[in-house]
């Protein structure tokens, strides 16, 4: 019987798609879990005919054949309905009948998905592998020369400063001719960098928030997060909880109408204010929060109508040189607070960034600058530009911290390194290899997904559609169907769980060291490295 199925050039197979479905007939029981959870439906109810043929042994005998019917799963070859390779269907299968393989080729649909003359979108990560961080070593440990510390006994507090730090003199010059001084929080060094209310699924923010308020209030862990660009809910503004949180606002402005109304009912001050120029895993690219994720709370927030594409443009509209970016916006931010919020700028990493470091120096207000390096994730940019701009974070941090160096400021503007920081797993030890480069602080968002909320996309392009809505994990997803999926709790204590781990690792890196009571900021000569250009380009030691 010839088969009506129609060949086109566009057609594909299931071994053209990068992830295929194995499917075991005889161990199936048809409950239809597997279909049900699929978050991309790359599955589907099947009927399938199967020809029988049955012979007899006299060759003179008629040949018959029947047909027999039986009910399965088939795989969809459409690339809008690819496998992604999460799994979920072999997590919730009861007979272990189903799983995912990924196909023996890397990126088949490459060409396939950029239908209708748009570019692929991958939400997720970089597809870069290895780190030049996780390459650095630490060198330098006291033996008999100087005091070495017991990690497991020695009390430390690894604590640093977001704010201006002036000298006493220009301090009291500053309150002189101003009537006021640059705040300065005592923080600790590892900050949960800009993730929106928006991006990120009603539990797993309300997770986060849960995690940082158990840290600070209960084990005196003086954790603190970034809103991200989106703004955050109104129960959170007008709560005691706000004073460990970073209110961000961004080229979009998104959600800031709800906190200039909730200024005069905050019961707390903000940490602080964090003015986003750039992300580093989208340099010089706006931001792009789809339609898919925007519901009625999330535009109630945001100011907007539901269901519309939300793109933030690339700058600030308003700004056009850096010093006037300093003065609307820092300048303004700082008096909407009443004086009492540090005030700073977060850019992306990019050969330009000294030339907003050197502006910087040369005002009394900005409290730091975050710097975003490359390697950071994202789900609201193009694959173009995650793959192919930016600037690797660990030459730019140490450019910083030199040139604050050639002009004696090297204590006074802290500087915060963030962009696919324990990428590999190394997180402590990629934190503190940055702390000795130069950094006061180290902001994380990715490792956060993948630790606390068993996020399963890969450097190697497995599921990766966070900016889909459609996430197995129910993490960034904003279908209730999805997120319920995401135990608040749960991720509260991974929060807990990650930070303390952190702190262990630190401890145990810093402690030969000799330092108990400050971090080991721009202790370059404790770094080596067994790359020569790495170690002549990062001014630390070469070794092999």
């Amino acid at each position: 019987m010839p088969s009506n199925r129609k060949i086109t050039p566009s057609t594909l197979s299931v071994t053209d798609l990068p992830w295929q479905i194995l499917w075991d007939k005889d161990r199936c029981t048809l409950c239809g879990q597997c279909t049900a959870v699929c978050p991309v439906q790359a599955i589907e109810p099947a009927v399938f005919r199967k020809r029988i043929v049955n012979t007899v042994l006299n060759v003179t005998a008629d040949i018959s054949d029947a047909h027999t019917v039986y009910y399965g799963i088939r795989q969809k070859t459409d690339p809008a309905y690819r496998c992604v390779g999460c799994a979920t269907c072999q997590m919730v299968c009861p007979n272990d009948a189903i799983k995912p393989a990924r196909g023996d080729d890397f990126d088949k649909l490459r060409f396939h998905m950029n239908r209708g003359g748009q570019p692929r979108r991958r939400g997720g990560r970089r597809n870069v592998p290895g780190s030049l961080l996780d390459r650095i070593k630490f060198i330098r440990i006291s033996m008999l020369t100087d005091p070495a510390l017991d990690a497991g006994r020695h009390e430390f507090e690894l604590r640093t400063l977001l704010g201006r730090v002036l000298p006493p003199e220009q301090n009291l010059a500053f309150l002189r001719e101003n009537g006021w001084i640059p705040p300065v929080r005592e923080i600790y060094p590892l900050i949960i960098g800009g993730m929106s209310f928006g991006a990120l699924s009603p539990n797993m923010w309300e997770g986060l928030q849960l995690g940082i308020a158990y840290l600070n209030e209960e084990l005196n862990m003086p954790v603190r997060i970034s809103t991200g660009e989106g703004g955050c809910p109104p129960r959170l503004l007008r709560s005691r909880f706000l004073k460990y949180v970073i209110l961000q606002v961004a080229s979009g402005y998104f959600g800031w109408d709800e906190i200039i109304h909730a200024l005069p009912d905050m019961k707390e001050d903000p940490c602080a204010i964090e003015i986003k120029y750039g992300q580093g895993a989208k340099p010089g690219d706006g931001g792009l929060l789809m339609w898919h994720k925007v519901n009625q709370l999330i535009a109630a927030i945001r100011g907007v109508p539901p269901g519309i594409n939300l793109p933030s443009p690339p700058t600030h509209q308003t700004k056009y040189s850096i010093e006037e970016s300093v003065a609307k916006m820092i300048q303004s931010m700082y008096m909407a607070t009443g004086f009492r919020v540090p005030v700073y700028p977060k850019i992306s990493a990019t050969s330009t960034a000294m030339a907003v470091l050197n502006n910087l120096t040369r005002n009394d207000y900005a409290a730091g600058l975050a710097i975003d390096g490359e390697d950071g994730g994202t789900g609201a940019a193009y694959h173009v530009s995650m793959n192919h701009m930016g600037h690797p974070i660990a030459s730019n941090i140490r450019d910083a911290y030199l040139t604050l160096v050639a002009v004696g400021k090297q204590n006074e503007i802290p500087i915060f390194a963030g962009g696919g920081i324990g990428k590999t797993g190394n997180l402590a030890a990629n934190a503190a290899a940055l702390i000795m480069l130069g950094a006061s602080g180290i902001q994380i968002g990715k490792y956060v997904m993948q630790a606390a909320a068993g996020c399963v996309g890969s450097e190697n392009d497995r599921c990766n559609i966070c900016n889909l809505g459609l996430c197995p994990k129910g993490i960034t997803s904003q279908d209730p169907r999805l997120y319920r999926r995401l135990d608040v709790d749960d991720v509260a204590q991974r929060v807990v769980d990650l930070f303390l781990s952190f702190d262990t690792e630190l401890k145990k890196i810093v402690a030969p060291l000799g330092r108990s009571t400050a971090l080991p900021i721009g202790m370059s000569d404790a770094l080596g490295i067994d790359d020569r250009h790495a170690a002549d380009r990062l001014q630390i030691q070469y070794v092999v």
